[in-house]
């Protein structure tokens, strides 16, 4: 039966972002004395930098841009998509 997930409470997750952040050791040794995988650590300490970065960029005119970005993108795809199903039919039907 496996094991429960365990769960951090914010204050722990910081504690030991802190210690990887003073650089005293490796986080591959402070993995292994939290017994937390090393890949875990290092999302928890990207990810403040990640949010808060997304947080600056974001304003109404950003996200209506991704918005129409997104819609261009789809409307591509869409178009490539058919040019493909149609030579792949037009090849279909020539025998190739």
């Amino acid at each position: 039966m496996p094991t429960p997930r365990r769960t951090f409470t914010p204050e722990e997750k910081a504690r030991i972002v802190l210690d990887i952040l003073k650089e005293e050791k490796s986080v591959s040794q402070i993995a292994s004395e939290a017994g937390i995988h090393a890949n875990v650590l290092n999302s928890w300490k990207n990810e403040p930098l990640r949010t808060c970065l997304n947080c600056l960029w974001v304003t109404e005119r950003a996200s209506q841009k991704r918005k129409k970005m997104r819609t261009a993108d789809r409307r591509t795809l869409r178009r490539v998509g058919q040019a493909h199903l149609l030579n792949y039919r037009g090849s279909k039907k020539s025998g190739r």
